[in-house]
């Protein structure tokens, strides 16, 4: 799962990221509000974390106008303790949920988790097709009630083409969602091989010259 993280506090924005990136997630970190507004509008992400107090451009103007383009990304804002009014204009103006600071690290992955669940239409961590049982909080899969191992990046593969059952996704989106940096050229291909061989040929199929999907 890819996080835009919008936040001014160096400090916390290096402990955020860490304990994300120790969790499995993929993070881009922006300090100031003008930057986390073209990030929004340029990078893919399934969740944007977003402070309200930052330098340049604020996290309600960020919020209003990202909202104003038609982007839908889930917004988790994040506040001071006594900034009730700004929480509330925030989720006016569209966010999703809100975490007052100082805040914990396992509620924080549970928010993302929730919000990600909330956007692909899921009411809980366990997502059920077929024989495949993913428990998205532990990131564990089963095939037929056996645990299967995954990498990282064959488990987020996984998600992504189950949370998109029926869409093509194409090779430049699945990239930009798994790989932070650019992969090799034929990264890819070796991870759907690999969820093909353990979950089974048939679980993928390709669009030849365009992309992946799942079928319904």
């Amino acid at each position: 799962m890819k996080i835009l993280l919008i936040e001014d506090d160096q400090s916390l924005a290096q402990g955020i990221e860490t304990s994300l990136k120790r969790r499995g997630y993929q993070i881009e970190s922006f300090l100031r509000g003008d930057q986390g507004l073209l990030a929004i509008r340029d990078l893919p992400a399934d969740v944007i974390i977003l402070d309200l107090n930052l330098p340049m451009l604020d996290g309600l103007e960020v919020l209003s106008q990202a909202r104003a383009k038609g982007i839908t990304t889930p917004v988790l804002i994040t506040t001071a303790r006594d900034a009730i009014a700004q929480r509330i204009k925030g989720l006016d103006l569209g966010a999703d949920d809100y975490l007052v600071k100082p805040f914990d690290m396992d509620e924080l992955d549970a928010r993302i988790r929730a919000l990600h669940r909330r956007a692909h239409g899921r009411s809980s961590d366990e997502l059920k097709y077929h024989d495949i049982q993913v428990l998205t909080g532990a990131r564990q899969v089963y095939l037929k009630g056996c645990p299967i191992e995954l990498s990282r990046r064959e488990y987020d593969l996984l998600l992504l083409l189950l949370d998109n059952k029926a869409q093509v996704l194409t090779r430049r989106q699945l990239e930009e969602s798994l790989y932070e940096d650019e992969p090799e050229s034929n990264a890819l291909e070796v991870h759907v091989h690999n969820l093909r061989k353990k979950l089974g040929k048939h679980l993928i199929t390709t669009v030849r010259g365009v992309g992946y999907f799942v079928a319904a």
